[in-house]
C-alpha cells in the first residue's frame, strides 16, 4: 500500500518524504523512484552511513533521481534508537502532511503523528483490518479525527506541488 500510494502521489508532482527505514519507509521511497520522481530520505544517523544497509541501493536511486538524503547528525554518528524519533520530527516538519499506512498501538509512527500535530500538519490514515495489531494505531487515529484515505486521490485533492 505504501509503495502504491507513493507512486501515485509522486506521479501527481507531490514529493515523498520518509525515513529510509525498513518496511513502509523504504516502500514509500521505492514508489517515488518508480514514478521517476524526487523523494527525500531523512536519516537518524550521519550521512556517511546508510541504515539499514539493505537500503543502500534505494539511497543511490534517490540521489540518481534528483532526490535528497538529509540528516541533522554529524558524520560518524551511528544509528541509535533514540535518534529515530528525533528524525521523525524532521520528516513531519518538512512535509505538509503525514500519511499513516500502518501503526501498532505504540509505535514510532505515532511519535511522527504527534510531531505532525504539534507542527500543524495534516494527518492522513489508511483504515486497517480490525483484527490486525498493525491497525490498532491507525484505527484509533481515525476515531480521533484523522483524515481517512482510501486511495491516492484523497491526498492529491488536498495537495498539488509540495511535500508529503
Amino acid at each position: 500500500m505504501a509503495r502504491q500510494l507513493a507512486y501515485n502521489i509522486a506521479n501527481n508532482k507531490i514529493n515523498i518524504v520518509s525515513g529510509l527505514a525498513k518496511g513502509i519507509d523504504a516502500e514509500s521511497h521505492i514508489g517515488a523512484i518508480q514514478a521517476n520522481a524526487k523523494t527525500i530520505a531523512v536519516l537518524g544517523n550521519g550521512i556517511d552511513t546508510i541504515y539499514p544497509k539493505e537500503n543502500i541501493t534505494i539511497a543511490k536511486e534517490i540521489i540518481e533521481k534528483g532526490g535528497a538524503i538529509i540528516t541533522e547528525y554529524p558524520l560518524g554518528t551511528i544509528p541509535q534508537r533514540k535518534n529515530f524519533p528525533e528524525r521523525n520530527r524532521i520528516v513531519s516538519g518538512i512535509s505538509k502532511g503525514v500519511i499513516v499506512v500502518e501503526a501498532k498501538e505504540k509505535s514510532g509512527t505515532l511519535i511522527t503523528v504527534d510531531f505532525a500535530l504539534e507542527q500543524g500538519r495534516d494527518v492522513f490514515v489508511v483504515p486497517g483490518n480490525l483484527n490486525s495489531k498493525n491497525s490498532v494505531g491507525t484505527n484509533e487515529l481515525i476515531k480521533q479525527g484523522a483524515k481517512i484515505i482510501t486511495n491516492y486521490k484523497d491526498v492529491v485533492e488536498e495537495y498539488k506541488g509540495g511535500e508529503i
